[in-house]
């Protein structure tokens, strides 16, 4: 029973520090297993880092834009507002106050807003798959998720952090392949078993991620 509580105690304390982490984009560091060298939070994949592209580059016109995750996060959402001032270390294995303050991160994070400038943008953003439903050994519905580990060996991410993609045929992927996504992005919400999305895409494709990972 101390190990159930202690436990709470741990998931409230990973709650908090993906929420204060902003957006939840740090939260490589709570992954059971090691995360990709050089994993950080502007470059969730690892490896080397792509050049940052000019503030006036916004892609061809009729072509995808390539995103990072940082876009999908409202400028003025600040995730750990509502508990300032908390004071974690008063939370001793089984005080109840954890258990509610997991519930009440749980519900700030499911809530995350969505940044509606992204509304019906044709997109293309690498991450990592958490797969929905498979069909003869292909992926045909998932989460895109930034970060190794994310809705498997961790907790979920903020809503604004996973995209629910639907592919227009089967992909030959498995759990946290890592892989670029191209399609229209939507803001819409979608609660599965692994986590709420914020986002919608429906994927005209999805392929191996190939930069940066080296």
């Amino acid at each position: 029973m101390r190990i159930a509580k202690k436990t709470s105690t741990f998931r409230a304390f990973t709650r908090l520090s993906m929420l204060l982490a902003g957006a939840g984009l740090a939260a490589a560091t709570w992954a059971a297993d090691p995360a990709p060298k050089d994993t950080t939070a502007s470059n969730p994949l690892g490896g080397k880092a792509a050049p940052a592209a000019p503030a006036a580059a916004k892609g061809t016109p009729g072509q995808p834009r390539q995103i990072t995750w940082e876009e999908l996060v409202p400028k003025d959402w600040d995730p750990a507002k509502e508990f300032k001032g908390m004071d974690l270390s008063s939370l001793n294995d089984g005080d109840p106050r954890a258990n509610e303050l997991l519930m009440k991160m749980q519900e700030v994070s499911n809530n995350a807003p969505t940044n509606p400038a992204m509304n019906g943008a044709e997109i293309k953003i690498p991450g990592f798959i958490v797969p929905l439903e498979e069909a003869k050994g292909e992926v045909t519905e998932f989460l895109l998720v930034p970060y190794f580990g994310a809705c498997i060996h961790t907790p979920p991410p903020p809503a604004n952090q996973i995209l629910h993609v639907v592919t227009s045929k089967g992909a030959k992927f498995r759990a946290m392949d890592t892989v670029w996504v191209t399609g229209k992005l939507q803001t819409m919400r979608n609660d599965s078993m692994m986590g709420v999305s914020g986002y919608h895409v429906n994927a005209t494709s999805v392929t191996k991620y190939s930069g940066g990972a080296k």
